[in-house]
C-alpha cells in the first residue's frame, strides 16, 4: 500500500506505531535535507565538488591525505550550525517514550546526536564527521584542534600516541564497515516489531540490507521517502512524501 496524501500517511504512521512494542528506525539522507544537509547524490551536491578520497589513496598517498582534510573542512564550513528538523525531533520523542528501540543512521551528520537523542540509541553505519579518530590505535581528536593545526601548516595530522594516520571519523570508499555497528544493527533489526525505514535510497549496501532483513523476517516494514526506493514492493506500506511533513506530529 503506498499512501501519498499527508493526513493519510500520518494517519497510517501513528497507527502502526500504536500497534508496536519495538521499533527500529534507519535513516538516510532524505530525514537530514530540511537541515541544509544535500543528499549526496542530488544535483549540484557539494559532496560531487568535493569528493571524498578512497580509503586507499588516503593511506598510501600523503598528498592525498592532505587533500582529504582541505575537502572535509570545506564541507564543514557549508554544513556550519546545522541543526536538527523535524525527523530528528520526532524520532527523538519515540525514543523517550520508550517505542523506539534503536535508531540505525546511514548518516554522519551528528543530528540524532543533537536531537537529544542518548548515544547508546544510535548505530552509525558510517560513522561520524564532526570528530576524528587515529586509524592505527583509535584514540579519538576533536576536529577544531586538528584544522588549527593543519591550517598552519597544511600537513595532514598524525597520532600524538602511536603515529598513526588520523582520519575524519566516517566510513570512506573502500574502507571495512565496523563490525561492530553492523552487528548492533543486525541484532536490533532481529529483534524490533516494526522496521521504519526513514529517508534512505535504500541503495547502498551493505546498509541497505537491513530494511529487507526486517521484510524477510516477518517485521512490519514501512518505508518513508519522498521517492519510490527499490524495496517499496517487499514494505508493508509505503508513506510517500516529505518526510517532515510525514513525522511533524510526533515531534512536538
Amino acid at each position: 500500500m503506498i499512501l501519498s496524501r499527508v493526513d493519510e500517511a500520518r494517519d497510517a504512521l501513528r497507527s502502526v506505531i500504536e500497534q508496536s512494542r519495538r521499533i527500529v528506525a534507519f535513516t538516510g539522507a532524505g530525514i537530514s535535507t530540511e537541515c541544509g544537509v544535500p543528499d549526496f547524490r542530488s544535483e549540484n551536491s557539494p559532496w560531487v565538488r568535493y569528493k571524498p578520497i578512497e580509503f586507499d589513496l588516503f593511506l598510501s598517498d600523503i598528498l592525498m591525505r592532505e587533500e582529504a582534510w582541505r575537502r572535509k573542512f570545506a564541507l564543514d564550513d557549508i554544513y556550519a550550525g546545522v541543526q536538527p528538523g523535524r525527523g530528528h525531533y520526532a524520532l527523538a520523542n519515540l525514543a523517550s517514550s520508550g517505542k523506539i528501540e534503536a535508531i540505525i543512521t546511514q548518516n554522519i551528520d551528528n543530528l540524532h546526536q543533537l536531537s537529544g537523542l542518548s548515544e547508546d540509541r544510535i548505530i552509525e553505519l558510517h560513522g561520524n564527521g564532526t570528530y576524528a579518530t587515529c586509524l592505527s590505535c583509535g584514540v579519538r581528536y576533536e576536529l577544531a584542534a586538528i584544522r588549527r593545526e593543519f591550517e598552519a601548516t597544511g600537513a595532514a595530522p598524525v597520532c600524538e600516541v602511536c603515529d598513526g594516520p588520523v582520519k575524519a571519523a566516517t566510513i570512506s570508499f573502500g574502507q571495512a564497515m565496523s563490525a561492530h555497528a553492523m552487528e548492533r544493527a543486525r541484532l536490533a533489526t532481529m529483534q524490533c516489531d516494526l522496521f521504519l525505514a526513514i529517508g534512505s535510497s535504500l541503495v547502498v549496501y551493505p546498509a541497505a540490507s537491513f530494511p529487507m532483513l526486517a521484510s524477510q523476517n516477518n517485521k512490519r516494514l514501512v518505508i518513508i521517502n519522498g521517492e519510490a526506493t527499490p524495496l517499496d514492493s517487499e514494505a508493508d506500506i509505503v508513506l510517500r512524501g516529505d518526510i517532515g511533513d510525514i513525522l511533524e506530529p510526533f515531534a512536538t
